[in-house]
């Protein structure tokens, strides 16, 4: 009787789920995200990341991946799937993160449903210390439901007007929707040559203590198009040494926890707030 409970909450803790978002593209986001996830697993933490951009992901572009599945294959057998079989669909990088690619076609992309996405994201949970999903710009529809269930989202931005005015609107929507306090800035290329400097973002979006990346487009640029993440080869940089404090700073928040009961949709939260707001001015 004891073991048999034992086993039953091994099998429902979970892992750490971290969202990278962004509201423009072009900003690093995907680099950010390989890398990151390189560093955290350094720490010798077990992870994975899903590419979340369902159309045009580049997460096997950025780690030089060829990989046989995508989350195409997933879906179409996730009927018959458990943690264990999903683990033969993910590819494994040589830094030993495993990985779950997006379809190598954009029309694939509406195969995976919000209900196969939420269970498959539970399957990695299950044996993964930490799952880091690379979402697409903006707050599509698989995004919403990423951000949802994730327990930390990293909005990344730059110094770039374009970038920071559509960041704070993504900050006011995910706020709207309850999910700012899972929120952590991060500014990619926070020393570059800009009219706004790294100092004024603190007050622009409002967020008191942001994450800075420094501006090295050489080597990140360069990471990105040999597929080799920097944390790998230019582990020494200012660059990489940013990224591994971030992956501390994120660690030190993490708790293991019980996957959570059902709770209130994104879309009944925007109708309760329109509501609220229907009825105050009645």
């Amino acid at each position: 009787m004891t073991s048999n409970h034992n086993f039953q909450q091994t099998s429902k803790r979970r892992g750490e789920m971290i969202a990278v978002c962004s509201a423009k593209g072009g900003i690093g986001r995907t680099t950010l995200t390989v890398n990151l996830a390189v560093a955290l697993f350094k720490k010798n933490i077990s992870i994975s990341i899903l590419d979340g951009d369902f159309q045009f992901g580049d997460i096997g572009l950025a780690m030089d991946l060829q990989s046989t599945f995508t989350i195409k294959d997933v879906v179409e057998e996730i009927d018959r799937l458990d943690e264990f079989s999903l683990a033969s669909f993910l590819c494994n990088h040589e830094s030993g993160v495993k990985v779950l690619q997006a379809p190598e076609r954009p029309e694939f992309a509406e195969l995976v449903t919000d209900e196969k996405l939420s269970k498959i994201l539970d399957l990695l949970l299950m044996q993964q210390d930490y799952v880091v999903v690379d979402t697409g710009v903006g707050l599509q529809e698989r995004t919403l439901n990423i951000v949802e269930k994730a327990d930390q989202i990293l909005v990344v931005t730059n110094l770039e007007m374009a970038a920071l005015k559509n960041t704070k609107l993504l900050l006011e929507t995910l706020d709207i929707l309850g999910f700012r306090d899972k929120v952590r800035i991060v500014i990619n290329r926070a020393t570059m040559e800009s009219v706004i400097k790294a100092g004024d973002v603190p007050d622009i979006l409002g967020e008191a203590e942001p994450i800075y990346i420094p501006n090295d487009f050489q080597i990140a640029s360069q990471a990105l198009n040999i597929g080799i993440p920097f944390v790998i080869n230019q582990g020494k940089s200012e660059l990489a040494k940013s990224v591994f404090k971030m992956a501390e700073q994120l660690t030190t928040r993490r708790e293991i926890s019980m996957i959570r009961s059902a709770k209130p949709s994104i879309i009944s939260k925007l109708f309760n707030r329109k509501r609220l707001r229907e009825e105050t001015v009645e």
